[in-house]
């Protein structure tokens, strides 16, 4: 019996790539000089640092979790962690839609393409040579089975979110309790809607971020996945009191700086802070807890179908062009592309038969 191929631990991954470096500065050192060489090294080790920093947190996260996903293929395939071939990866597609998930299901095929994706990154940041082709090849494999999939019958994947509606904020609004969390937790969620937030965007807006203006607020707003701005999102002062969110937002505020210490009152203090269990402040809150926070409260406020992180940002266009918003309008407040093609999917509607574009033609 074949013994099974030995995968490289991180300090022997680390060791070869030492090693690469060093072949790259002698090289230099022989072309340049010696001198030359070692400004060049500082260079490289300058561009890693800024690599380093500009890398979202979640995109490092969810390179290291793909990188982990494909170690578990390689062990359960015996193949090496550090080729890249095209049968590896085709391999490596199958497998996941098949029995990729450590319960021994198959993964949903977003799922698997992501994988797939930040595996290469993988591969590739640690001196391996992974062709386009191949890679094309392994993802037109992925979208075959894909489709095999579907006419088998099997949906994978919880779908997209459920998006928020008015009548979810007013259940909410009523179930915050009285408390500086009950306060965080109603402007989160009202402020969120009104500027279609994704978890990332409260989580990283700091309190100089969100300014009051006479006709209500002024979120400015990073977004871009890749080449970021910044946008400011006007939210107006609602007609009800009990669902606006710049009443909400104002109470938050004023109650975090009178119960947690003038401390907070710095612009430069985070937007929304985490706070546990006992009301003390544990910081700035990051996505995930965003996230966990978004669910745990429409579940506190009986929402039928519990919200995620993308519900406020589902909800704001499609309670928008229910009530005759213009598409423009909603793509400038929410940070999409004009006619962008994710948020016309966020446009759900109801059942077909009153938001009909047939209705009444005829």
């Amino acid at each position: 019996m074949t013994a099974p191929p030995q995968t490289l631990s991180a300090s022997a991954v680390a060791g070869e790539e030492a090693t690469a470096r060093q072949t790259l500065i002698e090289r230099w050192a022989e072309r340049h000089g010696v001198d030359a060489a070692r400004r060049l090294a500082e260079a490289e080790d300058l561009a890693d640092a800024v690599a380093a920093e500009i890398t979202p947190d979640n995109t490092v996260d969810t390179y290291n979790k793909s990188w982990r996903v494909w170690t578990r293929f390689c062990a359960s395939a015996r193949l090496p962690e550090l080729e890249g071939s095209r049968g590896a990866l085709v391999a490596f597609v199958t497998w996941m839609l098949r029995e990729g998930q450590q319960t021994g299901k198959g993964y949903a095929p977003t799922s698997a393409s992501t994988h797939l994706a930040a595996a290469v990154v993988g591969l590739r940041q640690r001196g391996v040579t992974v062709s386009g082709d191949d890679q094309a090849d392994a993802r037109a494999a992925l979208e075959g089975l894909a489709v095999k999939l579907l006419q088998a019958g099997e949906r994978r994947g919880r779908g997209q979110a459920v998006g928020a509606d008015v009548d979810g904020l007013r259940a909410i609004a009523r179930a915050c309790p009285d408390t500086l969390t009950g306060d965080r937790d109603k402007a989160l969620t009202l402020t969120g809607f009104h500027y279609a937030s994704r978890s990332q965007d409260p989580a990283g807006l700091l309190a100089d971020d969100v300014s009051l203006h006479p006709r209500g607020l002024v979120v400015a707003v990073l977004t871009g996945k890749t080449k970021h701005s910044v946008r400011n999102a006007k939210i107006r002062y609602a007609d009800d009191p009990e669902l606006c969110p710049v009443r909400a937002w104002t109470a938050y505020r004023t109650r975090l700086v009178a119960e947690q210490g003038q401390q907070w009152a710095d612009p430069s203090t985070p937007a929304f802070v985490g706070i546990d269990r006992w009301g003390h402040v544990t910081g700035g809150m990051v996505p995930d807890s965003v996230t966990r926070a978004i669910k745990r409260i429409s579940e506190r406020a009986g929402v039928p179908i519990h919200w995620t992180g993308h519900s406020l940002r589902i909800g704001l266009a499609s309670v928008g062009r229910r009530n005759g918003k213009d598409g423009i309008a909603i793509a400038d407040q929410g940070g999409w592309a004009r006619h962008s093609r994710s948020m016309l999917g966020y446009m759900q509607r109801d059942d077909g038969w009153d938001d009909n574009a047939s209705a009444g033609l005829t």
